[in-house]
């Protein structure tokens, strides 16, 4: 499965951007998904899952209340929407597919597959 991520940019402090990542393959659909973010000189941590049916999802605690992840399997895509952005939120956010359709990991190396990573930079 190649996942591609998009959607980062440089936003202000208090506005949003959606994050997208389109998977390659129909596999997307049964798999769970989750969306990670590494700042500089920090250890890449667990933003936000999603279940195959969106059924399940959880958020870091960071992020609860102002990010929403969702998915569209009839477009093989993940999302998140990050509102209220904050100077910390900075990081490149990847998004990760496991081969797992129900259980959302909240560690890396428990996921399958990754994108390349997208850039979000928050201006205070």
């Amino acid at each position: 499965v190649q996942l591609q991520a998009s959607g980062g940019g440089l936003v202000q402090a208090g506005g949003s951007l959606r994050l997208s990542c389109a998977a390659s393959d129909g596999t997307f659909s049964s798999r769970a998904m989750g969306w990670f973010r590494q700042a500089p000189g920090k250890e890449r941590e667990f933003v936000a899952g999603i279940s195959w049916s969106g059924g399940r999802v959880y958020y870091a605690d960071s992020v609860k209340g102002r990010f929403t992840i969702s998915r569209d399997n009839a477009k093989n895509t993940v999302y998140l929407q990050m509102n209220s952005l904050k100077p910390e939120d900075t990081a490149v956010y990847y998004c990760a597919a496991r081969g797992s359709p129900l259980y959302i990991s909240f560690h890396p190396n428990e996921y399958d597959y990754w994108g390349q990573g997208t850039e979000v930079t928050v201006s205070s």
